[in-house]
C-alpha cells in the first residue's frame, strides 16, 4: 500500500506542476503580462499576442510529451515487472 501512495503522490505532483506551467503559459503570458510582453517581437508579431493565438498551444502540447515521459519513468521505477524494454 505504501508503494501506491508514493506513486499517486509523484503523479499529482507532476500534475500539479505540469498545469502550473500550462496555466502560467496560457493565462499568464496570454492574457496576465500581454501589454508586457508586446513590447518583445517573435517573427515579427507581438510576443503576448503569439503566446496568446499560437505559443500557449505549444507549450500545451510540449507538457503531454513531459507527461508521457515522466509516467514512462514512474512507471518503471514503480512497476518493474511490467517495464516495456524488449529483449
Amino acid at each position: 500500500m505504501p508503494k501506491k501512495k508514493a506513486y499517486w503522490r509523484s503523479n499529482i505532483r507532476y500534475l500539479i506542476i505540469l498545469l502550473s506551467i500550462w496555466f502560467v503559459a496560457s493565462f499568464g503570458c496570454g492574457i496576465l503580462w500581454v501589454e508586457r510582453l508586446n513590447e518583445i517581437k517573435l517573427a515579427g508579431f507581438p510576443l503576448g499576442f503569439w503566446f496568446a493565438q499560437q505559443g500557449s498551444i505549444y507549450v500545451f502540447v510540449a507538457l503531454i510529451f513531459a507527461y508521457v515521459l515522466l509516467m514512462n519513468r514512474l512507471d518503471d521505477q514503480h512497476h518493474p515487472e511490467t517495464s516495456s524494454e524488449e529483449s
